[in-house]
């Protein structure tokens, strides 16, 4: 009898229960996608608009000659990868490896606001002590680009303009503050507004600097520190009055200067920051050169800008699918796998790779970028291949 009755409830509870969860209903599925899309669309405009200052900065130095333009893509490139990116996944870790989220849904309003003051104070505070040894590796760009054999007198070209560069670090790393907690709030659109003012501006800067001034790449690159403060100053003054900032972010916390629970910080930051900086896809966003040559006076530079186009939108779309990838393996706080994978990628298969297109085979500059396609497809299929393997139910309800 009680095994009669005990078959059947579980004959019930297979049929209740199947292995594969029951898809969910069209309407869902469609509201969440225009969710998605109403928070994504607005941070793509404001990274592409962000991302546009380096650009701007770059083309006006194309327009001095192929000496600036090389010298300004070379010491953009170098800030990026030592400087600029280390920032951004430092400051990443604070949104995506689930310490925001717990203090706001987790422990009651007030508890929630107090934790995240602490933790956006200690947030700036590493940031702008992280800023001090980069900028001294900026201050060096020239002799470091010379050491590793770069051309002497481009080295020396891009070591001035990575030293204007330097004020525009500090301002990125609160800047990079500011965004992540508006992004915390939903408050999106209000970053698309203030980074569309900005490059504005940034555009007139570099005008009058570069063209009239006659600062030439010191004013590229003092503009583009500029625009980075006025951006800042922008979204401060809307945390400032608006009612989303007066309810969440208060005033600053003695507890930042405690450093026993920096550590808590610095362990999803600092594999946060190698998972970053191995990825040297990074350099897709850090030469600029490809759209800068555009208005170049080099003829055989465009023309070879515009061959290599094709390669570079296959990268570009490869490194949409690892970007949504490498985010959802933070917010797991995989970053120390992810690390491994990346340097697996890009310093084993894709850096040989490279050398072997570019040097061995003669393809030239376009066996570098394949090189990076090649690592980036290892990348993506370890990457798929972690996804596929977890159990996702444990991590919703460990």
């Amino acid at each position: 009898m009680g095994g009669a009755s005990g078959s059947a409830a579980e004959a019930s509870a297979s049929s209740s229960s199947p292995l594969l969860p029951r898809a969910p209903p069209r309407r869902a599925v469609g509201a969440e996608v225009r969710r998605q899309v109403g928070l994504a669309a607005p941070l793509v405009a404001c990274s592409l608009l962000q991302y546009s200052l380096q650009v701007v900065s770059v083309m006006f130095a194309g327009h001095l000659g192929e000496l600036s333009l090389s010298a300004a893509s070379v010491a953009a490139s170098f800030a990026n990868v030592t400087g600029f990116s280390v920032l951004t996944s430092s400051s990443a870790s604070l949104i995506e490896n689930r310490i925001v989220f717990p203090c706001q849904a987790g422990y009651g309003k007030r508890i929630g606001h107090i934790l995240w003051t602490v933790i956006r104070s200690k947030a700036i505070l590493v940031l702008m002590l992280t800023g001090v040894p980069l900028a001294f590796v900026l201050a060096f760009t020239g002799q470091i680009l010379i050491a590793l054999g770069q051309n002497p007198e481009i080295s020396s070209e891009a070591g001035l303009y990575a030293r204007w560069l330097i004020p525009g670090l500090f301002a990125y790393g609160l800047l990079q503050c500011l965004t992540r907690f508006l992004q915390t709030q939903n408050v999106v659109r209000i970053m698309v507004v203030c980074s569309g003012l900005t490059l504005l501006l940034h555009i007139l800067l570099c005008w009058f600097l570069v063209q009239n001034f006659g600062l030439n790449n010191r004013g590229a690159a003092l503009a583009t520190s500029i625009s980075y403060w006025f951006n800042v100053v922008l979204l401060a003054i809307y945390v400032k009055v608006s009612e989303a900032g007066r309810r969440s972010w208060h005033a600053w916390s003695r507890e930042a200067l405690n450093l026993k629970d920096v550590g808590m910080y610095l362990r999803l930051a600092i594999p946060s920051t190698f998972m970053t900086c191995l990825n040297t896809m990074w350099m897709v966003y850090t030469i600029p050169s490809g759209l800068s040559s555009a208005v170049s006076n080099e003829k055989e530079v465009v023309k070879y800008v515009s061959m290599m186009m094709p390669i570079l939108a296959t990268s570009d779309f490869m490194d949409g699918i690892q970007c949504t990838l490498s985010g959802a393996a933070r917010g797991c706080g995989w970053q120390k796998v992810c690390s491994v994978i990346n340097l697996f990628a890009y310093y084993v298969v894709g850096l040989p790779s490279a050398v072997t297109f570019a040097f061995v085979l003669n393809i030239g500059g376009m066996g570098l970028w394949l090189g990076i396609i090649c690592a980036m497809a290892v990348q993506i299929l370890a990457l798929v291949m972690m996804m596929l393997r977890t159990s996702w139910d444990e991590e919703v309800h460990p």
